[in-house]
């Protein structure tokens, strides 16, 4: 549903001097900590009469998709098929090249108040990232159309990214549930991301030597800005993430393993 932002875009690779890169505090696997972050969704559900629906997943793309169970063109090449199982439960599924990428199961409460979301990612690699998102209604409309917000998403796969340094002027941000190495040099440009499945692009800056600001980009539009930072013991690696048309951001900590 590509709606995941540390999911879609998982980190940018970015490249200092030579010096910073070889002695970066950012070298390292770091493995996320759901307990310590904090995951933030937000998906809006329009309907538009009969059975016909907008699905707004962040980025600025909304979908419009029949409630039918057959694959329909989506966004960034993608196909997204809904089908209605009951009238509390709706099957989700996006593909890319016929190729299942993204499994979501939602199910309303009896009251219709909450929408819990059994999330499945699977990468190129055949590896899966599963997630179960409890979202509150809010805004317009009944069954499942509504402006649906998640603030407690519990994790229950290993999250890693391996930090290495590239062309030793740079860094390689490797995540291997995913099946994406990314390399960027870090000059403030955009840089295509190889990998990732979509036209990603990412540009970064570097405000200290243990914090760096970056944007990233799918098809030239700006999904996210991050800014990523080491704390003083260089043992924690925190990312926050500020989703375009999304108020709150995500809040992702990584331990050094």
């Amino acid at each position: 549903m590509f709606k995941r932002a540390f999911l879609l875009l998982p980190l940018a690779c970015l490249a200092a001097d030579a010096a910073w890169a070889t002695d970066d505090p950012m070298v390292g696997d770091w493995k996320l900590n759901p307990q310590k972050s904090t995951l933030i969704d937000e998906m809006k559900v329009t309907s538009l009469g009969g059975n016909k629906y907008s699905f707004d997943f962040g980025g600025g793309s909304p979908e419009t998709i029949a409630v039918d169970g057959t694959d329909q063109p989506g966004m960034f090449g993608t196909t997204l098929a809904v089908t209605a199982v009951s009238p509390e439960e709706w099957r989700v599924v996006r593909k890319k090249n016929s190729r299942v990428e993204i499994t979501g199961i939602w199910t309303l409460s009896g009251n219709g108040s909450t929408l819990h979301d059994d999330y499945t990612e699977t990468s190129d690699n055949g590896k899966t990232t599963h997630l179960v998102y409890v979202y509150k209604r809010g805004g317009d409309g009944s069954g499942f159309a509504a402006d649906w917000v998640s603030t407690s998403a519990q994790m229950d796969s290993v999250y890693v990214v391996q930090v290495r340094p590239y062309e030793g002027d740079g860094l390689s941000f490797i995540t291997s549930s995913e099946g994406i190495t990314k390399n960027v040099k870090f000059d403030g440009r955009d840089h295509p991301n190889a990998g990732a499945g979509v036209k990603t692009a990412s540009s970064a800056q570097r405000a200290n030597e243990r914090e760096i600001e970056l944007t990233d980009k799918i098809s030239g539009k700006v999904v996210d800005m991050r800014d990523i930072s080491i704390s003083g013991d260089g043992k924690t690696l925190t990312m926050t993430i500020h989703v375009t048309g999304r108020s709150e951001p995500d809040v992702l900590v990584f331990e050094r393993e």
